[in-house]
């Protein structure tokens, strides 16, 4: 079941027993609850001693997505209790975790709660170089969208999509929303690349998005929030899944727009 080739963490001579076991969770064959094989298992099958073993299942314990239980092995934890943000955890995700739709929801969920209000305090925080990195990532969207000839268009296009969000995260001005837009580069990029590649309508896509864009740039905070509601809800429907549970359209009444 285990993938020996898996790109090795720490040390090129020897496979990584943290990637592999990550790439089966992350693909579902693990699921929250149930437990991987066992210590000595995992040594017969990589041909590794058990003080590597032990390393390489402490990366994961670290990291949130398993718990050692004492005299019955290792436990995959619930995906509320990985450390989601781990800089290790991000980057297996992008690598591993496209296969797992339960990832995707919680990931999903999460946007749908957080960037309609950071659209609309970029709406109202933006300056103009703000605007313009915003409108830079807009335009290579359309003008890679609009090139067929590309040969990496769809990745291209998810990197300027990803550059977009994350601009107008750091459009806020605020240093927790610009240090998240770091961390959640990812995460961002894993339902965009996925999305982009599934969408029914890629046209009606960047068209949500230059309503977001211009939304932000005549500053109205409230339509930037729903213009993003907009876009994500073209994600969610891109990806098949349902709207996830959010408190969206709650906008404060004080903020005019």
């Amino acid at each position: 079941m285990f993938v020996k080739d898996a790109p090795p963490t720490r040390s090129p001579q020897r496979p990584s027993v943290a990637e592999a076991l990550v790439r089966e969770i992350f693909a579902g064959h693990y699921q929250p609850g149930e437990f991987v094989p066992k210590e000595i298992d995992l040594c017969e099958q990589f041909a590794l001693n058990r003080s590597a073993v032990r390393s390489d299942l402490r990366q994961l314990v670290d990291a949130g997505i398993i718990e050692r239980i004492s005299g019955y092995g290792s436990r995959v934890r619930a995906y509320s209790e990985w450390n989601i943000l781990d800089p290790q955890v991000t980057d297996w995700m992008v690598r591993f975790a496209t296969p797992n739709p339960g990832i995707q929801r919680e990931i999903l969920a999460f946007r749908f709660d957080v960037e309609p209000y950071v659209a609309m305090t970029a709406a109202k925080r933006a300056t103009a170089r703000d605007l313009v990195a915003i409108e830079e990532a807009f335009e290579g969207m359309g003008q890679d969208f609009h090139n067929p000839a590309s040969a990496h268009r769809g990745r291209l296009h998810s990197d300027w999509d990803v550059a977009f969000h994350v601009a107008i995260f750091k459009a806020t001005h605020n240093i927790v929303w610009t240090q998240l837009s770091h961390i959640l580069k990812p995460s961002i990029h894993l339902l965009v690349e996925t999305s982009n590649v599934s969408a029914s309508d890629p046209e009606q896509s960047l068209e949500r998005h230059r309503r977001l864009m211009e939304c932000i740039r005549i500053r109205r905070p409230r339509d930037a929030f729903f213009a993003s509601v907009a876009v994500l809800r073209g994600t969610a429907d891109a990806l098949g899944m349902e709207m996830p549970e959010t408190l969206l359209g709650e906008v404060p009444d004080a903020i005019e727009g």
